[in-house]
């Protein structure tokens, strides 16, 4: 039995300028591959998905961001809730605007949305959480995730922001990583 319980319901819900307030994140993990030529480790970066409990393909963590919480608190409790999973908050990706059919109110009656959605470096998978009923956890490589993404918004913040903030750090001498080339895309 999960002592956690995911929260439900939209009391507490932030709302601005007609948009619902989501927050998220791309749960990432290092998986080891061979060495390189000069003695480094390469690097393959998975990412964890879930899936839509609402229709085919993959989606990350996220859900509304509440009144009594950061967004940061709000990535983190969704990436507990839906995926199982707990770290680090490593990297802000940036504002991503979708319109959700389920999401639609009386404080948002077109569903307008805007998430805020972070990198996570993950530390640990729990064996029991709130939504395991109903999610499966998919660790997959970046072009998987890519190919198998739901919703045409999480692509982009997976293409144009994990992704280049990954390259960068790459580029900057944070360690070797493969697999997460995007320019087949």
């Amino acid at each position: 039995m999960c002592d956690l319980v995911a929260r439900t319901g939209r009391h507490q819900q932030r709302y601005e300028d007609g948009c619902r307030l989501v927050a998220g994140c791309i749960p990432f993990k290092y998986k080891n591959n061979d060495e390189t030529c000069d003695g480094e480790q390469n690097k393959e970066v998975e990412v964890l998905m879930i899936n839509s409990t609402s229709g085919p393909g993959l989606l990350f963590p996220k859900g509304g961001w509440e009144n009594d919480e950061t967004v940061e608190e709000a990535a983190i409790r969704e990436a507990i809730e839906e995926a199982g999973v707990r770290g680090e908050l490593v990297e802000f990706l940036g504002y991503y605007d979708f319109k959700s059919k389920s999401c639609q109110d009386e404080f948002s009656p077109e569903g307008l949305c805007k998430a805020a959605l972070f990198a996570m470096l993950v530390s640990e998978e729990m064996d029991v959480w709130p939504e395991q009923s109903t999610r499966t956890r998919h660790w997959v490589t970046v072009p998987e995730a890519i190919d198998q993404c739901r919703h045409p918004w999480m692509r982009e913040a997976l293409v144009k922001g994990f992704s280049n903030w990954l390259q960068n750090a790459v580029d900057n001498g944070n360690g070797h990583v493969v697999g997460t080339s995007t320019n087949d895309f």
